[in-house]
């Protein structure tokens, strides 16, 4: 049974009260102060707007996108920072969990994870290291972020230091492309989602 409200409940939602909006979001995209702060009521009045209908949770999904393409870096950077670090097992949402497949990780790649995180967000000051998991195991994330940070597979917990690894100017274009690639993984990972709950409208 699909955890998202009836569409017509979320295209009836306003300003303020955006409320089947905002519980339609948080499940396609994780649950964030920003996302309820600032992306539900800048997407009612976004669709409000519009001359263009939306039909479909597919609709909902670009059309979120859209409002989030206009927000400054470090609104992105806070919206991406809504979703769980890769390996997290704790607090995670349903969806989050089964995505993850937290069930089956050996606890020396959890531990991998969690010091590639600590580098990734030295590297990247502000990001958080998103990717479109797609059924893929932690260990194979693991060995993707390696190859992100260009370092050696390895199950050490404290090697590199996290401190040795050189850290990317706020704003630059590298970092910029980071941020890119994050927001459009959120983007991927929601579309996953929608498909999962089985809901085409």
């Amino acid at each position: 049974m699909s955890v998202l409200p009836p569409f017509n409940d979320v295209l009836s939602s306003n300003a303020d009260a955006p409320g089947a909006l905002a519980q339609a979001i948080a499940t396609l995209f994780e649950p964030s102060p920003i996302l309820y702060s600032s992306l539900a009521p800048e997407l009612v009045s976004h669709i409000a707007l519009s001359s263009v209908p939306l039909t479909s949770y597919s609709d909902l999904i670009d059309a979120a996108l859209g409002v989030i393409s206009r927000w400054d870096n470090q609104r992105r950077a806070e919206f991406i920072a809504g979703h769980p670090r890769i390996g997290e097992v704790k607090g995670l949402s349903h969806l989050s969990a089964k995505e993850q497949a937290a069930v089956a990780t050996p606890p020396e790649v959890l531990a991998r994870l969690a010091h590639l995180n600590a580098c990734y967000e030295h590297r990247y000051p502000g990001l958080r290291y998103i990717t479109f998991v797609n059924g893929r195991s932690r260990t194979v994330i693991k060995n993707e972020m390696e190859v992100v940070l260009g370092l050696e597979p390895s199950l050490s917990r404290d090697e590199p230091a996290v401190d040795s690894v050189n850290t990317v100017e706020i704003g630059s274009s590298e970092w910029k492309s980071e941020l890119d690639r994050a927001v459009a993984d959120v983007g991927r990972i929601a579309k996953s989602r929608l498909s999962a709950l089985g809901t085409s409208a």
